[in-house]
């Protein structure tokens, strides 16, 4: 019954269905029944005209239609009614759908009317009114708590409102009542003191009193996440179970070496940690799937060379696959300058790489000589092959689709040990869901005698001062990020834009005493990369740039960073923005410039970014502010985020207690073939027809 399309509902046929097709995507009985409402108001008070004022929010009124007027006409026309009770009278107001209206309702019948009060010409009013007979029709369910549902003009155009809606639902629960089959086994209901789904469905609609909404919303909550821990543990077993790692038993010669000679500094206890947990992976047996997050600067690609180096000790090629490739050109003299005591052989290999030495690359790694091959999406080509390919480094991730990824597993018979690095932290509700097929290691230290950025936030009017701030730190030998959210001005949209800010930071910073450079998108990689290498070499001083170096640009010497239209830029992409200064022992600065125009959420992110300098807490403030659905990321992952009723910024105890209860079952039963557990397999299969999938690196 819940998979017939929802143009049969009683009150539906094929026009409205149409519509909430389109904009609601609910085509079956079973996609209205989980379109929950995003509010209640409480009916229970009924006020009487007399006590009406405009301070108060919502009212409802008991009374009875005494007379209708039309006033006005063509776009001004509107119907009026006179309501009253015994205390007084009251207008209600129509704009639109006025015949309809005047021919639905009667004159001295009595009615409720809900709506928020105002004053129209002097006198009480409610404009558009939520209005019902007092005859109550047998077939309607009661409820003082009033569920309301979003909805959308078109909708509202066409009578479907959320009062409309309610009206449909009310006619689906009365053809239910009694028919909805469980969907958790018995034995999670009783341990768990659930309320059954039925029960559930019934209050999230229509909740006969505030203790059972909760109890409705608690239960249809735990269901659903519940099931997305459930399917990602499950995927996460079979890996598990069936896919035999490649085993690195030995440390040798190449770890050994290195960690005595060449190690640049002390290693943090995080880092440590890390390895020690990557040593573990290796030496298990199973193949490794793990996700290292750490903060800029935190230390991340020398825990993927020395996890590298013991690949190489075990007689294993590894590679580094980046997004751009200013990133892999960066990770490439990083880890040839740490090697330059070893005999590795490393190279890179991006879409610039000439053919002649694109060849050499392809023959030494079947040769089995090419020990460390840097890259870009080149990496995936079908003409790179290895030998023996055991280690396998995805930076910043989330830039790659999930099949660009998958490619790269499938360079060796059996697949390689994978660590997915990323210097976005993630919060701990999203990586249970996005990444929760992984485990997770966390660098929440930075090296030794780095300082905290200090972050200022100036309004445009203080731009000179900026400007004087400026010329003090080059003075001092430092160097500056300028930073523009868009290229050319915009007509629509009034941020600062990088042509205009070139011309007025070249006035300011006038040659032959400064040298500015700049850098965006558009312009041509060769040309992208001497402009980069000019301010990586100390030979200008300021670089003015778009988002382009929000990734790659690694220059221990720059100590400020200036954001023009801070506002304009989302939490994590500020902070990734911060995290090019900092990089040395120097004390460096994010000035975040913005107009005095501000939305409350633009005026929290800088506030957030002023406050602090942790990844983590900016993370997680991300995503209460914006949601899952919008942090970088979601999207290339290949996960669906169709949580109906749950909220991943807000859920995060329960995300954790229901993935608790999950393992605690998939302990005792992996394979889910328990007879108790049926009913659990039965509805993973059923949302894996549905494509939900919430595993990631597959």
């Amino acid at each position: 019954m819940l998979q017939q399309e929802i143009k049969f509902l009683s009150g539906v046929g094929p026009k409205k269905a149409e519509l909430l097709n389109k904009e609601l995507q609910i085509y079956t009985f079973q996609d209205l029944l989980y379109y929950f409402p995003y509010k209640y108001i409480d009916r229970s008070k009924l006020y009487t005209i007399s006590e009406l004022n405009t301070e108060l929010p919502y009212i409802q009124v008991r009374g009875k239609i005494v007379g209708f007027q039309t006033i006005g006409g063509g776009n001004k026309k509107r119907l009026v009614a006179s309501f009253a009770d015994e205390t007084g009278k009251m207008e209600l107001i129509w704009f639109k759908g006025l015949s309809y209206i005047q021919k639905s309702l009667e004159l001295n019948h009595e009615y409720i009317v809900f709506g928020k009060p105002g004053n129209f010409g002097g006198k009480f009013s409610i404009i558009h009114p939520e209005i019902e007979s007092v005859i109550k029709n047998e077939n309607t369910i009661q409820t003082s708590l009033q569920a309301h549902y979003n909805t959308s003009e078109k909708l509202k155009n066409s009578f479907l409102t959320s009062r409309a809606i309610s009206k449909l639902m009310n006619n689906l629960m009365v053809s239910l009542i009694g028919k909805i089959n469980e969907t958790l086994p018995d034995y999670l209901i009783k341990k768990y003191k659930l309320c059954s789904l039925g029960e559930a469905l019934f209050n999230i609609h229509f909740p006969q009193s505030a203790d059972l909404l909760k109890k409705a919303t608690y239960r249809l909550k735990f269901e659903e996440l519940f099931y997305l821990q459930l399917s990602i543990l499950q995927k996460k077993s079979i890996r598990i179970h069936k896919s035999n790692g490649l085993i690195f038993s030995k440390v040798g010669e190449y770890l050994n070496q290195f960690y005595k000679n060449n190690l640049p500094f002390e290693l943090t206890e995080a880092q440590k940690r890390v390895i020690k947990e990557i040593r573990k992976d290796f030496g298990s047996g199973k193949q490794m799937n793990r996700l290292l997050q750490g903060d800029v600067g935190s230390g991340k690609t020398l825990v993927a060379l020395m996890s590298m180096l013991i690949a190489l000790d075990n007689g294993y090629q590894s590679c580094i696959m980046a997004p751009t490739e200013i990133l892999a050109n960066q990770h490439y003299d990083t880890i040839k300058e740490f090697m330059k005591e070893l005999s590795v052989k490393v190279s890179l290999l991006t879409g610039s790489t000439k053919t002649k030495v694109r060849k050499e690359i392809h023959k030494d790694l079947i040769d089995g000589d090419l020990q460390i091959l840097i890259g870009t999406h080149a990496l995936i080509e079908d003409a790179v092959k290895f030998k023996n390919l055991g280690f396998v480094v995805i930076d910043e991730q989330h830039k790659f689709g999930v099949a660009q990824r998958a490619k790269l597993w499938k360079k060796n018979h059996n697949p390689p040990h994978i660590l997915v690095m990323t210097a976005t932290p993630i919060p701990r509700t999203l990586a249970m869901t996005i990444y929760g097929d992984l485990d997770v290691s966390v660098i929440d230290e930075l090296p030794p005698g780095r300082k905290p950025i200090q972050t200022i936030h100036l309004f445009d009017s203080k731009r000179l001062r900026m400007f004087g701030f400026l010329r003090q730190q080059i003075e001092e030998g430092r160097q500056v990020y300028i930073v523009y959210p868009l290229i050319k001005e915009s007509e629509k949209i009034d941020y600062k834009d990088l042509e205009d800010g070139y011309e007025s930071i070249s006035r300011a910073f006038p040659p032959p005493k400064y040298a500015v450079s700049i850098v965006h998108g558009q312009m041509k990689p060769e040309e992208k990369d001497a402009a980069m290498k000019l301010f990586v070499r100390g030979q200008t001083h300021i670089m003015v740039a778009t988002t382009v170096i929000e990734v790659g640009v690694n220059v221990s010497n720059a100590s400020v960073m200036v954001i023009e239209s801070a506002e304009r830029f989302g939490l994590s992409q500020l902070h990734q923005l911060r995290g090019r200064v900092g990089r040395g022992a120097d004390q460096s600065y994010c000035i975040l410039m913005s107009s005095f125009k501000l939305s409350n959420e633009a005026r929290k992110r800088i506030d957030i970014m002023t406050k602090t300098n942790d990844g983590f807490e900016i993370a997680d403030a991300d995503l209460k502010l914006r949601g899952p659905g919008d942090i970088e990321g979601t999207q290339q992952s290949g996960v669906t985020f169709d949580l109906k009723i749950s909220n991943l910024a807000h859920d995060g105890q329960l995300i954790q207690y229901v993935r608790n209860v999950a393992e605690e079952i998939l302990d005792n039963d992996p394979t889910l073939e328990r007879s108790e557990n049926s009913i659990l397999m039965k509805h993973l299969k059923m949302m894996s027809n549905k494509k939900v999938d919430f595993s990631v690196i597959s």
